[in-house]
């Protein structure tokens, strides 16, 4: 399984997409095509936490006044399926890892990984 999860209107997602040959990977806009509880149960396991894979800078917590501090597990798992911004991205999945987000280190491990 070779997956990315992103969105097309963020320029973030769209800059590190382009640093890498996909062409073998299924493309998902979350957008347009939500993920589903299943997906998030395998980028879960992989991850360890929802908490790992929730954005904290969507503009979702402040339209829905959410108290960020006071989220549990489930909490994150609950808005990540509601919204798709509450999804960090972009997310890349294989069968044995996963990459989350758009930080330094992410990138650097997305390249070390493109270039076994």
């Amino acid at each position: 399984m070779k997956k990315v999860f992103y969105l097309k209107t963020c320029d973030t997602c769209l800059k590190i997409l382009k640093k890498f040959n996909l062409k073998d990977w299924e493309h998902r806009e979350i957008k347009i095509n939500p993920i589903t509880p299943e997906e998030l149960e395998e980028m879960y396991k992989l991850a360890g936490s929802y908490e790992a894979l929730f954005s904290k800078k969507s503009n979702q917590i402040k339209l829905r006044e959410i108290d960020a501090k006071t989220l549990q597990e489930n909490d994150y798992k609950e808005l990540i399926l509601d919204h798709y911004t509450f999804l960090k991205r972009p997310v890349f999945i294989t069968d044995k890892e996963i990459f989350i987000g758009s930080e330094k280190k992410t990138v650097e491990a997305l390249r070390a990984h493109f270039a076994d």
